[in-house]
């Protein structure tokens, strides 16, 4: 076969492959590049193993024929989909688009692509999307948090998909999990502000189940190291819709200082809620941090920007994301994963507003 294609042959293959089947095919790219089909083929999908001048012949084939590949025949031939799915709760919310980045630009790197489904929080469609998901059998699916159905924990497992849980932390995950604890998240932010001399927290929660933990864990520790009213056994709190806005924020900071004047800090379960809780104070002239610190949860992009700037928990989104590509690449490519269980941790990132 000659190296160069002619441009009548090349013409005639374009013709001929929409009169045959309505769509190009891979063997019209190969006639049209000038290479054999089995060439083409490992071009698109593992360029490494041609020479440069062939991958430049079949990449200008692919774009002046406009050919997609079929990756469907491609998986059914190698057991193989080149495509991996993750579940975010929301896309509304900014907490999780550090992590969905990575994980995009670690799997591209290894020529696998993401599709991006969203559970929402109350009346989840989890079990749904991931029947949906499942059926298309993904070389992995990347869920964000612990699975909670016990149905669709049974369907994952029956499938055999790879399966990397991230933004939790347990001894028992499903296959491979990349997370932090929230409970220690709730526990050293009391001692944070406990050891800065705080009297009386307070908190402006989520209701989402991860949320509920960190609130949880908080105000445990906070009512053992006594941040709290003699006698109480637990703090003052506001819960509200997730996910989570500046207005809830707002609304918070004024139901906690109508029910208790006293408080002196807020630890809130998003940036978003504490971005309200600074705007309020602020409405309000109260001096943050003098008379109330705030602490958030996420640092994100606005919050070392915010007067003051905002204390809050960094989570490193982007080794969630590049740990639990490599996971489900590893396990798809038939290769052990030494560690199934990975805890990120986290960091207080101390600012001006606590």
């Amino acid at each position: 076969m000659s190296d160069k294609p002619n441009s009548v042959e090349a013409a005639t293959a374009e013709k001929k492959g929409r009169r045959r089947s309505g769509g190009i095919t891979l063997r019209d790219v190969a006639k049209l590049a000038g290479v054999a089909p089995i060439t083409a083929s490992r071009a698109l999908n593992t360029p490494n193993a041609v020479s440069p001048e062939v991958l430049q012949r079949v990449r200008a084939a692919v774009e002046r024929t406009g050919y997609v590949p079929n990756m469907l025949a491609g998986g059914l031939a190698s057991n193989k989909s080149r495509l991996v799915a993750a579940v975010v709760p929301t896309i509304a919310g900014p907490v999780f688009l550090e992590t969905v980045q990575s994980l995009t630009e670690s799997l591209a790197q290894r020529g696998y692509q993401l599709m991006l489904g969203q559970s929402g929080y109350q009346d989840s469609r989890e079990d749904a999307l991931l029947e949906a998901i499942i059926g298309r059998r993904p070389d992995g699916v990347v869920l964000t948090g612990i699975m909670r159905s016990a149905e669709g924990r049974r369907r994952l497992l029956a499938s055999g998909i790879p399966v990397v849980e991230t933004w939790d932390l347990t001894p028992t995950p499903i296959d491979m999990l990349v997370g932090f604890s929230h409970e220690k998240i709730g526990v050293e932010v009391a001692e944070y502000l406990h050891a800065r001399g705080r009297k009386r927290v307070a908190t402006i929660s989520g209701d989402d189940e991860r949320a509920a933990r960190r609130h949880k864990a908080f105000s445990r520790a906070a009512v053992k190291l006594g941040m709290c009213r003699p006698g109480e056994q637990t703090i003052p709190s506001f819960i509200v819709p997730a996910p989570t806005t500046l207005g809830s924020g707002r609304a918070g900071l004024a139901d906690l200082l109508s029910r208790h004047p006293d408080i002196d800090a807020v630890f809130c379960s998003s940036d978003l809620l504490a971005l309200g809780v600074l705007t309020e104070a602020q409405a309000k002239g109260l001096r943050v941090p003098e008379q109330v610190a705030v602490i958030g949860f996420g640092d994100l992009a606005f919050a070392k920007d915010l007067h003051p700037a905002l204390t809050t928990v960094r989570i490193d989104g982007t080794a969630i994301g590049r740990t639990a590509a490599q996971c489900i690449i590893d396990r798809a490519e038939g290769r052990t994963v030494a560690s199934p269980i990975h805890d990120v941790g986290f960091t207080i990132v101390e600012r001006a507003s606590a």
